[in-house]
């Protein structure tokens, strides 16, 4: 019989060093994102025109303590939007991620493959045509964003062919879009345009109660589901085999269609963030995906946005889609110029 020799206890330790290193590095980065959301959270709701001590906010929001002007302002405005801001990045972040990984590219975001086209078009079509407002919008919007995800799916089939679809179905939804901008009156193409550009400005606790629930739904039903999405990163042939078929990833994808959807509804399609969150939140954890950190990294970008879309230039406030959209662009230029969004996610 052969006896193999013992491993070195040095050469052991190096291998438990090695695996701790990603978890510590993990760890950081959730820790340094949450922080640096609640830094941004507190910022917005404290600062602005309107400002706040934390005694005076915290006897409002804890103790229930009726101030004149001040409470309105904090718990109808302010907090509100703070709160939706990072539901809404949460839900954006996560699902963007979602995309990037099962369709191994980082070009595969819903802004860019038409998600956030399609419950444009057809909110926008709700509020010309049927003069629709508020809730019904919503409904439309995020039914807009299912239907586009199914078409562009079932067009496209997988990878860069389907961003290409994507794209494609983008620029004809755009000039609809333009369209229905011709036919309508000064009140509902100022209702779209700002529905359009992606705003929290409207937010209110009922809005947040049902964001709450739907993340508290499928937030545990993507963290399951995505266990094996480092293995489809492999290529669809090698996921296969090792037992992650296309279907798994289907199941995936829909859920985070359902997560742009509702984030759709409440806020309209904010630019960006499910395309920005996912890659801030690799490259931080050394080039690992990390859903969790996608998910506050979108959180960080819309309520970070939203104190300068409000606060920027003096008495104009913009919806916080501006402000993404302007961080998103360059950064979409910089992927394609360094040729990065030709390349399969790893």
């Amino acid at each position: 019989m052969t006896v193999l020799a013992p491993v070195p206890v040095d050469q052991v330790e190096a291998v438990r060093a090695a695996r701790r290193a990603p978890r510590r590095r993990l760890l950081l980065v959730w820790v340094g994102l949450t922080l640096a959301t609640l830094g941004a959270f507190v910022a917005r709701v404290l600062l602005g025109d309107y400002t706040f001590t934390v005694p005076d906010a915290i006897a409002i929001v804890f103790q229930d303590k009726q101030i004149p002007t001040a409470t309105f302002i904090l718990m109808e405005t302010k907090l509100p939007r703070a709160v939706l801001a990072v539901l809404v990045g949460v839900a954006f972040g996560v699902a963007g991620a979602v995309f990037q990984g099962a369709l191994r590219n980082p070009l595969a975001s819903p802004d860019i493959i038409g998600v956030g086209m399609g419950a444009s078009a057809a909110a926008t079509f709700a509020i010309v045509e049927l003069g629709a407002e508020g809730t019904e919008v919503a409904l439309w919007g995020a039914g807009g964003a299912i239907a586009m995800a199914a078409l562009v799916r079932v067009v496209g089939g997988s990878g860069n062919q389907l961003i290409l679809v994507g794209v494609g179905v983008t620029v004809a939804l755009q000039a609809f879009i333009q369209y229905l901008f011709t036919r309508a009156d000064e009140y509902d193409a100022h209702i779209a345009l700002r529905w359009l550009t992606g705003s929290v400005s409207e937010a209110t606790w009922e809005q947040i109660q049902l964001v709450t629930i739907g993340l508290l739904v499928l937030l545990p039903l993507i963290a399951v589901m995505t266990r094996s999405l480092g293995i489809a990163e492999l290529g669809p042939d090698l996921a296969t085999g090792l037992g992650v078929g296309p279907r798994r990833t289907d199941l995936v994808l829909l859920l985070a269609v359902l997560l742009v959807a509702i984030g759709v509804a409440v806020a309209g399609p904010v630019s960006f963030v499910a395309f920005l969150a996912g890659p801030i939140a690799r490259a931080l954890n050394g080039g690992r995906r990390t859903l969790a950190g996608a998910g506050l990294a979108g959180a960080l970008i819309v309520v970070a946005a939203e104190y300068p879309a409000d606060y920027l230039f003096p008495d104009v406030n913009y919806p916080v889609g501006v402000v993404t959209g302007a961080l998103g662009a360059p950064f979409l230029l910089w992927l394609l110029a360094t040729g990065r969004a030709g390349r399969s996610a790893r």
